[in-house]
């Protein structure tokens, strides 16, 4: 059976340390999060995620959900029990605004706490996590009428939320969509159509399920500017809040799916179902995507969070197995044979994996910090400049944190060998979990072509100008340091691969736009390693600072920088590879004819 223990002590230390969570006080809810706030918090849900979530895991994966006759859905057996205990705990609403029954606290925190749930139980951990886009979408772009009947039980985890793009043939080009919106004389809406591969679109482990739902309004023009988004009840919710009879929507099916089995993934089928407007006509993609960036963020921790738990049992695993001896020689002589962790391409596997999820972590935490105030801070300036790098930031962290967690998890479970490929070790698990998250909330490769499509050249280029100056400013500064040149001089050459790889598409992708599409992928792993590489300099600098003081934290310091090195020396190199392939361009990608295929 797998197990895992929550990194509490580094979130911790990347919270306090790296970014001085302190320093942010002048935001609102910050001067709540005190770091004994912070660090009881996080303890608490350690506790939720290994004592009552990764029992559950398992669970999950071979039962899965039950649909009955009657349309509804049984999630597995222990579920409805935990998600009990997220209600009680209130840990949907940690970042939501007080007035509607949340801490108000930063969602910084949320998203560490996010790590933990999805890493114990990645399945289960989206019934929350949906809820709480859905609660983002609404406090963003609903009226204050929608916000008061709804969002109290949302955020209170009595009543939970999901997302209703996908259609049958409309994924990413939600220019297709078919769902029709038909206006009543009440304000109302009646909403049919059909959408697929909708997470917990029914399930029993709330009294209502929210549902937020694009649609076209009748007559509205065709294409992207005719999308309305609406809310749809489950169970009608009267004026007082109380429930009424149940709407025209229901579960038609459950996905039969690869991973994430206690979930449940639903055909939702809408036959006149009652339904009201949030934000304006044929603007529904706008209020959409606030739920959809939160999404792909919490989707990017889906892939840190099943690097990490793949990583953990592959650490125990290597410390146990016994098979031959270390080539320079028995390192364990009183044993038949050498734990297989002793062994060089065991190691470089687990480096790989751990120098990714370190950073990883970093760079979630990072981006927390600068939703946060994009979305709280009182200065126009500093909230625009925040919001510019999170929009740059996002399609890498769902991007990049996908890709490498999922080869992490196949790597984690290599090293387990045939004992890797036994369902009851866990191992086969995590990488069917995890495959999922390259593909939902906007497939990598789209992930890659907004970034490049869209974010590079938006606003004149200032978001990537912006990156690239804070991150040009502290290689400067920090090359004088002579302990923290080994580390910022491969993260300056980088970094030159990434303005090379950006000056190359700004020159080429006008005449030739297949370059752009040929290159996309690439220019996102290059940043992505960028920021990695950016994050570890960050952490190594407050190692160095904490070291001389360590007072018997030494070991842990060391880790940092011993990790950081092999970053820079196995990792960060990658980006010239990567350049390579950019600046090659289109042709050889686009000769073949299609019938060549």
């Amino acid at each position: 059976m797998p197990t895992y223990k929550a990194p509490v002590d580094d979130a911790l230390f990347l919270l306090k340390d790296v970014f001085h969570i302190e320093r942010y006080g002048n935001l609102p809810g910050f001067a709540d999060a005190t770091p004994d706030l912070i660090e009881a918090v996080l303890r608490e849900a350690a506790k939720l995620s290994e004592d009552v979530l990764t029992p559950l895991n398992r669970v999950g994966d071979t039962e899965g959900c039950t649909r009955h006759p009657d349309g509804s859905v049984t999630t597995p057996k222990g579920f409805k029990e935990a998600f009990k205990q997220v209600v009680e705990g209130g840990w949907i609403g940690i970042s939501v605004p007080e007035e509607f029954g949340g801490q108000g606290l930063p969602a910084t925190l949320t998203e560490t706490v996010n790590e933990f749930l999805c890493s114990a139980n990645m399945a289960f951990a989206m019934y929350p996590g949906l809820t709480q886009g859905a609660i983002a979408a609404m406090l963003v772009h609903a009226s204050q009428e929608l916000k008061a009947k709804y969002l109290p039980k949302m955020v209170a985890g009595t009543w939970t939320g999901t997302m209703n793009l996908t259609e049958p043939h409309c994924g990413t080009d939600l220019g297709l969509l078919r769902a029709k919106a038909v206006k009543q004389s009440d304000g109302s809406y009646k909403i049919s159509g059909t959408k697929i591969f909708i997470s917990a679109g029914e399930h029993d482990m709330s009294e209502n399920i929210i549902h937020l739902v694009l649609a076209r309004i009748e007559g509205a023009p065709m294409g992207t500017k005719g999308i309305s988004l609406f809310v749809v009840p489950k169970i009608m919710v009267g004026d007082d809040g109380s429930l009424g009879a149940r709407n025209g929507v229901s579960c038609g099916s459950l996905e039969e799916k690869m991973g994430i089995h206690g979930n449940s993934t639903c055909v939702m089928n809408y036959d006149g179902a009652t339904g009201w407007l949030i934000g304006e006509e044929n603007r529904g993609l706008n209020a959409m995507f606030v739920m959809m960036n939160e999404a792909r963020l919490g989707v990017g921790i889906q892939g840190l969070a099943q690097s990490e738990v793949a990583y953990q049992n592959a650490v125990i695993y290597t410390k146990e197995r016994l098979q031959g001896r270390a080539i320079t020689g028995a390192k364990y002589p009183d044993k038949a044979a050498d734990p297989i962790i002793v062994h060089p391409d065991v190691r470089r596997t687990l480096m790989t994996i751990k120098a990714f999820n370190e950073a990883a972590r970093a760079l979630v935490i990072w981006a927390g910090l600068k939703s946060d105030v994009a979305h709280r801070s009182g200065d126009d300036k500093e909230r625009q400049s925040a919001d510019d790098v999170l929009g740059l930031l996002t399609p890498v962290i769902k991007g990049v944190l996908t890709d490498l967690g999922f080869a992490n998890t196949v790597s984690a479970q290599q090293l387990w060998g045939g004992h890797g490929y036994i369902a009851e070790n866990g191992m086969e698990q995590f990488v069917r979990d995890a495959r999922i998250a390259q593909i939902y909330e906007g497939a990598n490769g789209i992930q890659a072509l907004d970034l490049v499509g869209r974010k590079l050249g938006k606003d004149g280029g200032r978001a990537l100008m912006a990156f690239l100056g804070e991150l040009g400013a502290f290689v400067k500064e920090k090359s004088a340091d002579e302990k923290m040149k080994p580390f910022v001089t491969p993260l300056g050459v980088a970094a030159g691969h990434l303005q090379q790889a950006s000056m190359w598409f700004m020159q080429n992708a006008m005449a030739k736009p297949d370059n752009t599409g040929a290159g996309a992928t690439d220019y996102m792993h290059l940043f992505g390693l960028v920021a990695l590489g950016f994050m570890w300099c960050r952490i190594v600098e407050a190692s160095l600072e904490k070291l001389p003081g360590a007072n018997g934290q030494a070991a842990f310091y060391n880790a940092k920088l011993t990790t950081a090195r092999f970053f820079m020396d196995r990792m960060l190199p990658e980006t010239a590879t990567r350049l390579a392939r950019i600046q090659a361009g289109s042709a050889s990608t686009m000769e073949l004819p299609d019938e060549a295929f």
